[in-house]
């Protein structure tokens, strides 16, 4: 076998699948549901196995609270406009790194969530 044999033959060789990834595959979808209000509910006991899931669903919960902060603060000259729009965002971020299976903390709400134990 020559060299460019060896290389393309090892290249191809599959690595096999961590816990993690395996965990990410296996929970993607159900983990979506985390950044859409009340639904975080779900991933949150539904997948109590999964850290990729519980991750998001801390997270969502959080989102959830500052919306619900929004609505209330919404009287006081846009302010709650401001904190719903900055959730909106949040929540979007939140999918996307969902989409590429990612546990990335959030700006501001990432270390709240953390201190979440359920």
């Amino acid at each position: 076998m020559n060299e460019e044999q060896k290389i393309t033959s090892s290249a191809s060789e599959t690595r096999p699948e961590t816990d993690e990834e395996k965990d990410i595959r296996e929970n993607r979808a159900i983990t979506y549901l985390s950044y859409i209000g009340l639904l975080f509910l779900v991933p949150m006991l539904m997948k109590k196995e999964s850290k990729f899931a519980q991750f998001h669903a801390k997270q969502g919960l959080v989102l959830t609270i500052g919306w619900f902060i929004g609505v209330f603060l919404y009287p006081l000259a846009g302010l709650g406009f401001l904190v719903q729009l900055f959730v909106l965002i949040l929540s979007i971020i939140g999918l996307i790194n969902v989409n590429k299976g990612e546990m990335k903390d959030l700006p501001i709400i990432g270390n709240i969530a953390k201190q979440i134990n359920f």
